[in-house]
């Protein structure tokens, strides 16, 4: 019998290999590759989000919830608009990560406990989503100030 792992723990182990395959998926898309951005710039924001969905998991919220802040995804927000990137970018690149950690998943379906599977894709789901809408927040609330006179 092998030993299983629950999905955190899975995601925690994978976090480099998901990333990788994540900024693969970005390179190829022509929208995202036109902003010319670093490895190491496009990908900032990807480790704290990982542990933020590890802790997610490790300390369920009901879904739908939303009640966990990120202060990292309202950076990546602010920063996204100021490299930019549109709205409609942001949510593709927030899709190709949810591919990805999916992605990931499936490759380790086999080392996974299989009785919370659906439970904890449905709060991956939730999680990338609420970072995405608080990302998404704080890059609209940028762009409102940018809309604001100048004072003298």
């Amino acid at each position: 019998m092998s030993l299983k792992y629950d999905i955190a723990s899975v995601l925690a182990r994978e976090t480099n290999a998901t990333i990788d395959n994540w900024y693969d998926l970005v390179e190829k898309e022509p929208s995202l590759a036109a902003v010319p951005l670093t490895r190491a710039e496009r990908c900032a924001h990807l480790p704290e989000m990982f542990n933020d969905l590890v802790h997610r998991l490790r300390h369920p919220l009901p879904l739908g919830s939303g009640a966990h802040i990120s202060t990292s995804a309202h950076e990546h927000g602010c920063l996204r608009r100021d490299q930019g990137y549109t709205a409609a970018m942001m949510v593709e690149e927030s899709r190709m990560l949810q591919v990805s950690i999916f992605q990931t998943l499936q490759v380790h379906i086999e080392d996974t406990e299989s009785g919370v599977l659906l439970l904890h894709v449905m709060a991956i789901a939730d999680e990338v989503d609420s970072q995405l809408a608080q990302a998404m927040t704080s890059y609209i609330s940028e762009a409102n100030l940018d809309k604001q006179p100048e004072l003298a």
